[in-house]
């Protein structure tokens, strides 16, 4: 499949029949069977989706990872190893909220990132900005010493997903300008200081929805979108991969 890469992150959001239902309708969406997606379920429910998306061009992802690469006494732990085992191909590191509200630091993020590369997986690194920081200017620096830990993976592939934390689930809008200045400095970035490729995938994911998804995706500098709570519906999320089919 050509196209932007979507990927839909359900959060902790999901039961057995509601799945069922959801993933059903995406593999009858002719807008989904044109696009490139990939899912994001909760661990829970990776084996259920796994089994549904089998025949599927529908990737699968996990929201997060163990950083411990080796199987051990970790308890509630889930290793790189064993969402490759279940048929993941992405890994969400570092999403805001796994930084919020669990304090994950550069360290853990960086062991996390080793940990998804070494089992085969391609890990989508999550980067952003507060309020705060956006308000007093310093959204840069902020972006570039999160992209900074990037180095451990000595050029393997990455996708990048800039999420400005201030314009998720807040009311407040990224322009789209905003939206493209940023994505072109992490581009620039990530090819002067880690060796990343010129045609290194940079997502978005600040509250993607279907009536923004076209003039989002239509900017040269943004690779795909990171859509939340718009994947739970199929036909937002249709929208939303009918944008980036578009595109192309």
């Amino acid at each position: 499949m050509s196209g932007k890469l979507v990927i839909g992150n359900w959060k902790m959001n999901g039961r057995l029949a509601a799945n069922l239902a959801l993933i059903e309708s995406m593999l009858e969406s002719p807008a989904l069977q044109q696009a490139r997606v990939a899912i994001a379920p909760p661990f829970a429910y990776l084996g259920q989706a796994a089994t549904l998306l089998a025949d599927s061009h529908i990737m699968l992802g996990a929201q997060d990872v163990s950083a411990f690469a080796a199987d051990g006494a970790y308890t509630g732990e889930v290793s790189a190893s064993m969402l490759a085992d279940v048929g993941c191909r992405y890994v969400l590191v570092g999403h805001s909220e796994r930084r919020q509200y669990f304090r994950e630091s550069d360290a853990q993020l960086g062991q996390k990132l080793q940990a998804v590369v070494a089992a085969g997986l391609i890990p989508v690194y999550c980067v952003g900005e507060t309020l705060a920081e956006r308000e007093s200017g310093a959204y840069r620096e902020v972006v570039a010493a999160q992209l900074s830990v990037l180095s451990v993976l000595n050029g393997a592939e990455c996708v990048v997903a800039y999420e400005p934390v201030w314009a998720i689930g807040t009311g407040k809008v990224a322009s789209v300008a905003q939206i493209d200045e940023v994505h072109q400095y992490i581009r620039a970035t990530l090819l002067q200081c880690h060796g990343g490729s010129d045609s290194i995938c940079v997502l978005y994911g600040g509250s993607v929805k279907a009536d923004n998804a076209d003039a989002i995706l239509a900017l040269e500098s943004v690779g795909g979108a990171l859509v939340g709570g718009a994947s739970l519906d199929v036909n937002s999320f249709g929208q939303i991969c009918q944008a980036a089919k578009k595109t192309v």
